[in-house]
């Protein structure tokens, strides 16, 4: 009998927290609140504090930022913890979409990545046009490499360009960091290695580093950037319309002349992949 009582009020309590937590998440979506999980390397560039304010002041909107890697940007849209994600991996964006974690998927704007390394380059990779070719070199010479690890957008190309170069870097040489973007190009400076970074960033802090870009220009360091809303249908209380409109405010023709304007000393960092519109 006792085991009985207990399993009611056992019951009683896991749907009573059921129920607040699906409270919870309902209070949060209807709260003005757009949570946004994005890269690092978007959030360093400085471009979200251009676009952001003008979305949030016309639609009313708040949009909540949590810059992480790529990887965990989309676990976070997987677990139901973001309502949209902006990211830069185009496979594993649309294993997301396909898994059904996530839905209309649209591009955004594209930039490149680029080997960067110690100005001196005492590997001799200055010039080489292939990206793999040039960190098979790094690898014969065990020059010093700090890798993102962090299962990022960077590091998926990065660990791209190791496959095709047939090389599995480790050692010393080979640090594995799990940071972003910007402590990796700071780690690299001090420690006189080399890196693989997406120009956005570089743009953005390259006047603090004793670096230089190296190699650039191959066309598999082409990096497009991607927006997607998460599934409302895996997640009770998603801002899934507040997704949607920031999705919208993205790909206006307003915003992608936005992001074709922006500029650091001068030099662009992104190119539009979805202007529309008259």
């Amino acid at each position: 009998m006792r085991n009985c009582v207990a399993l009611k009020t056992l019951l009683r309590a896991s749907v009573l927290t059921a129920t607040a937590l699906l409270v919870m998440a309902t209070a949060y979506a209807q709260s003005g609140v757009v949570r946004l999980s994005t890269t690092t390397s978007t959030e360093n560039s400085g471009l979200l504090e251009e676009l952001l304010p003008r979305f949030e002041q016309r639609s009313g909107l708040r949009v909540e930022v949590i810059a992480v890697g790529t990887g965990k940007a989309l676990r976070m849209g997987r677990d139901g913890d973001v309502d949209v994600v902006l990211v830069h991996a185009p496979a594993a964006e649309e294993k997301f979409v396909a898994n059904g974690y996530g839905v209309n998927r649209r591009q955004v704007m594209y930039n490149d990545f680029v080997i960067v390394g110690p100005r001196g380059d005492p590997a001799g990779i200055a010039g080489t046009k292939d990206a793999a070719q040039a960190l098979a070199r790094l690898a014969a010479q065990r020059a010093p490499f700090v890798s993102r690890g962090d299962d990022s957008g960077t590091h998926k190309m990065e660990l791209a360009l190791w496959r095709s170069a047939d090389v599995q870097p480790a050692g010393q040489w080979y640090r594995e960091a799990g940071q972003g973007m910007g402590r990796v190009l700071l780690m690299a400076s001090e420690l006189d290695a080399y890196t693989l970074c997406d120009r956005g960033t570089w743009l953005a802090m390259h006047e603090k580093l004793a670096l230089r870009v190296l190699v650039q220009g191959d066309q598999r360091l082409y990096n497009p950037y991607g927006i997607i809303a998460v599934n409302p249908a895996r997640h009770a209380g998603l801002q899934y319309t507040g997704a949607m409109a920031l999705i919208d405010w993205i790909i206006s023709r307003e915003a992608q002349e936005l992001i074709r304007g922006f500029r650091i000393n001068n030099e662009p960092l992104f190119s539009p992949l979805a202007v529309r519109g008259p």
